[in-house]
């Protein structure tokens, strides 16, 4: 244990110099500008005269903590350096907040103090205490004239000397021991930076979920057609060529549009990162061309849609586009190829979507409607469904209902914001 113990107190003690070293500038620009008010005019002055100046540099410090953010960084990076705090405890970033600066001003000028304190102990003491521990065994030294009184003649001198160094020691050990502890308290993070931390982390939730509910619904979509269309082509390759045919260059189309909307995703990662988007997303204006390829690989969708669905606000018009795509996908994924109907109009300032399709060999399910359930091997999507409703303060229903299942999506063309009750 000592060994590590005398290497954490040795790197404290560059810490401690190097708070000594900060103030230099500091009480040299006092020194320069406090002599015409002074009556001491010389360059350094006198001993009072340097604790003067020392004494009106320490404000001038706290200021410069105050003015200039970046110095909390700088400070934790070297407290995380060279003191042995560990990085959790202190904050990351400038000191934005009032409260974080003035924080950042009293760890800066307690820095500074005990850096300049344990700095000139480190420069005065040892060549004193190097002098007196060879005092006894020359004799050359051994005159008053030279400062030495005859008492450290003696065995005085070497213990006077080891005093010193174990002065230094000991104030150094202190001094760091006190400025790790400070270190949390004073350049920990605020409640406004913990705040801050907590937004940025949730925001960075909200987007990741965002990425992935557009990844599954695109991409997800996307191979389902392609599976059930590529399936439906097998079958009938020798039989009907020609509907093998339609089927493969639905499986092209599909895949192409797949490409585009997947080239939409990774444009969001663009548009947040400053760049603009390659690709729009796709929004109701593009339904008759899903339900297409949807009715190219075997599935029958009898779909009735309003027109006044093609002029809704954009973002309403995406999110809807999304949920009927994802439901198109669940019918697919979990019925086969069955027919799905599909309603989609506009009254009550709110976009209802309902779709219903038939569960082959599903026994009745009582019905239900406390919000989306998931189907065995799934609900990843339901789950989507729900979460695209919820963000525009709309409400999603989904369940089995006399072998039927049943989904409806109600959108509000209105901000009522996100968390109504469904």
């Amino acid at each position: 244990m000592r060994g590590p113990a005398v290497r954490r107190t040795g790197r404290r003690w560059v810490h401690l110099v190097l708070g000594g070293a900060l103030l230099m500038p500091f009480f040299l620009l006092v020194s320069v500008f406090l002599p015409p008010f002074a009556e001491d005019r010389g360059p350094l002055g006198s001993a009072g005269r340097q604790f003067t100046d020392l004494g009106c540099a320490l404000p001038l410090a706290a200021l410069a903590a105050l003015l200039f953010p970046l110095v909390r960084p700088l400070e934790v990076h070297a407290v995380r350096s060279l003191c042995g705090v560990r990085a959790e405890l202190l904050a990351e970033g400038p000191a934005l907040s009032w409260a974080a600066r003035r924080r950042t001003a009293l760890w800066f000028v307690a820095h500074l103090l005990a850096g300049v304190v344990v700095s000139g102990m480190s420069l005065a003491a040892p060549p004193a205490a190097a002098l007196l521990l060879v005092l006894p065994f020359s004799p050359s030294l051994q005159h008053t004239e030279r400062g030495w009184p005859e008492a450290f003649h003696g065995v005085l001198g070497p213990l006077t000397g080891l005093a010193l160094l174990s002065l230094v020691a000991g104030t150094t050990w202190l001094a760091g021991m006190l400025l790790a502890r400070a270190a949390p308290v004073l350049l920990g993070p605020t409640p406004a930076d913990r705040l801050a931390a907590a937004e940025h982390r949730a925001a960075d939730l909200a987007s990741r979920n965002r990425l992935a509910r557009e990844l599954h619904d695109a991409v997800g979509h996307a191979l389902s057609a392609v599976t059930l269309q590529a399936g439906a082509a097998r079958r009938v390759l020798d039989s009907d060529p020609e509907f093998a045919r339609r089927a493969l260059t639905a499986i092209e189309e599909t895949s192409r549009t797949a490409v585009a909307e997947l080239d939409a995703v990774l444009g969001l990662l663009r548009e947040e990162d400053g760049d603009d988007p390659a690709a729009p997303a796709p929004t109701l204006n593009s339904l008759e061309a899903l339900l297409g390829r949807t009715r190219a690989g075997g599935v029958p969708v009898e779909a009735a849609v309003e027109e006044r669905c093609t002029g809704l606000p954009p973002v309403v018009s995406r999110e809807a586009y999304r949920i009927v795509q994802e439901g198109l996908s669940n019918a697919l994924r979990h019925a086969g190829p069955v027919p799905v109907q599909l309603s989609v109009g506009v009254a009550d300032a709110q976009v209802t979507i309902r779709m219903a399709n038939p569960l082959p060999g599903a026994p009745p399910a009582a019905s239900g409607r406390a919000g989306p359930t998931a189907r065995a091997g799934g609900g990843r999507g339901l789950r989507g469904i729900a979460e695209r409703a919820r963000l525009l303060g709309g409400r999603a229903s989904a369940a089995a209902e006399d072998g039927v299942w049943r989904l409806t999506v109600r959108l509000p063309l209105t901000d009522t914001g996100p968390g109504t009750p469904a």
